[in-house]
């Protein structure tokens, strides 16, 4: 018997054209709601028929990932592994006397196109952009995260008093072609140093960066490049000298290079068109029209990265993807991520805060995509992640289950991590679980124990011979063979 035979149900849709697509002949529109009638000819109603008969499995949004407790087979990160890092994060962060703030995922769209550039690929190609309920507000899932914290900090008014040293972490959207390294929802982890004028902040954050990379195992791994976009009047005369060189080249770009031409010509300079690439490698530098100023804060960030160790190379070709930076700019990029090389990328964006309707700030940040990172962790660094519990607890009898639970609390108590076994299975097919779960320990309790008030303990890599202690030894015995 079907179920469901002529359903009416009201969703609150979008008007745009993929929704008006789908549902035109199905319904009508009435107060901003779409009532939609099933009709066994349309196609899209059909689809949704057969699917629920057949009981078809619903599967994750392309682009978009799993964490599980095990690797997968095109996904090899874990969530202990993510756990790992997380953790790694924290404390680098707060070495370094950063202070963690969090931000919605949904902002208003205008909040994008203010600070990235209405002009850019991020907000004309590749935001999820949608109406609210009341079609009233257009709203957007967060392609990156600065512009939700410098929101966060002039709604708030945080730059009051100090400047401040803030960092996130969390999930951003962006509609783009997946490929390794490169999803629809991946990870940042951002750090923005704001208030700060001088050069030596822009040497701090770039040395923080290069200390999380020793701290993950993958220094070796990252080339560091840095550029200087100088100020606003500086840029204005580049761009007017670099438009000009360019436009007698347009034979050799295709339509994306030919649009940044005319909306962000400093773009067409990262272009990955193998064609235009020489040409933009004989195009005017923008460093020889920086003024004094802009070059000495260049100059002394680069004395100060060579008297702290700190290797790089400059690339006059270094912009960022973004409209808002100005002065400093750099990337960590990687030669084992394929076509994917941009590990961790930000700069100065002093003018940005004044934009979003805060008192002007200097200010200078990064952030790192977690996915592509941890690629690169995985595969070279020295990040470790142990998920496993210390202790398996295993029991045989009636009332082991019970007096097994009262020996994990207690062992819970002392700093353990303990993994229950539960339900009924043989001694050898509990042990093999225990074996499969990766515990150190495995702690037993069958008859004999349960009579004595004793608990057996197995040391699963064989250090120590395996024993039958009493109940109030167990947390000691448990202690001297960990550290053992």
């Amino acid at each position: 018997m079907r179920f469901f035979m002529r359903p009416y149900f009201t969703v609150n849709f979008p008007q745009n054209a993929v929704f008006q697509t789908a549902f035109s002949s199905a319904g009508r529109l009435k107060h901003g709601k779409r009532k939609i009638g099933y009709n066994r000819s349309f196609p899209k109603f059909q689809a949704l028929n057969n699917d629920i008969e057949m009981a078809q499995k619903i599967q994750s949004v392309k682009g978009m990932n799993d964490l599980l407790p095990v690797e997968q087979k095109d996904f090899k990160l874990t969530a202990a592994f993510w756990q790992a890092f997380e953790d790694t994060v924290g404390c680098w962060t707060r070495a370094y006397g950063y202070q963690q703030i969090r931000t919605p995922i949904l902002e208003q769209t205008g909040l994008f196109v203010r600070s990235i550039g209405e002009e850019t690929d991020v907000v004309g190609k590749e935001m999820y952009t949608f109406s609210d309920s009341n079609e009233s507000l257009s709203l957007s899932l967060r392609p990156e995260g600065t512009a939700s914290c410098l929101r966060a900090v002039v709604e708030h008014n945080l730059l009051y008093n100090s400047p401040q040293k803030l960092w996130y972490m969390g999930p951003m959207f962006r509609r783009e072609r997946p490929q390794k390294g490169r999803y629809r929802q991946f990870h940042q982890v951002g750090i923005e140093a704001l208030g700060f004028e001088g050069p030596d902040v822009d040497a701090e954050i770039i040395a923080m960066s290069a200390d999380l990379w020793d701290k993950l195992g993958i220094r070796d791994y990252l080339t560091l490049e840095i550029n200087s976009l100088g100020n606003r009047e500086e840029r204005a005369a580049h761009r007017h000298a670099l438009v000009d060189y360019l436009g007698r080249h347009q034979d050799k770009m295709d339509e994306d290079d030919k649009r940044r031409l005319k909306t962000n010509p400093l773009r067409v300079l990262d272009t990955k068109n193998p064609a235009l690439q020489e040409v933009c490698n004989s195009a005017p530098r923008l460093i020889n029209y920086l003024g004094d100023a802009s070059r000495a804060h260049y100059a002394r960030l680069k004395a100060m990265l060579d008297g702290l160790g700190i290797r790089y190379i400059e690339n006059p070709r270094l912009v960022r993807g973004l409209d808002y930076y100005n002065q400093t700019v750099f990337e960590w990029t990687t030669d084992k991520l394929g076509a994917q090389a941009t590990v961790c990328g930000g700069g100065r964006y002093d003018g940005l805060i004044e934009e979003l309707g805060g008192k002007p700030a200097p200010s200078i940040g990064f952030a790192m995509g977690i996915e592509r990172l941890l690629l690169l962790v995985h595969e070279y660094g020295s990040l470790r992640a142990d998920a496993a519990p210390d202790v398996y607890t295993v029991h045989q009898g009636e009332g082991a289950d019970l007096q097994v639970m009262k020996y994990a609390r207690l062992l819970r108590d002392a700093g353990f991590n303990v993994l229950q076994h539960s339900g009924s299975q043989s001694l050898k097919a509990q042990m093999k679980k225990a074996d499969g779960s990766g515990a150190r320990f495995t702690l037993i309790v069958a008859q004999d124990e349960l009579s004595s008030g004793s608990a057996t303990l197995k040391d699963m890599q064989g250090r120590h011979s395996q024993q039958t202690v009493a109940a109030a030894d167990l947390i000691n015995t448990l202690q001297q063979w960990k550290n053992a």
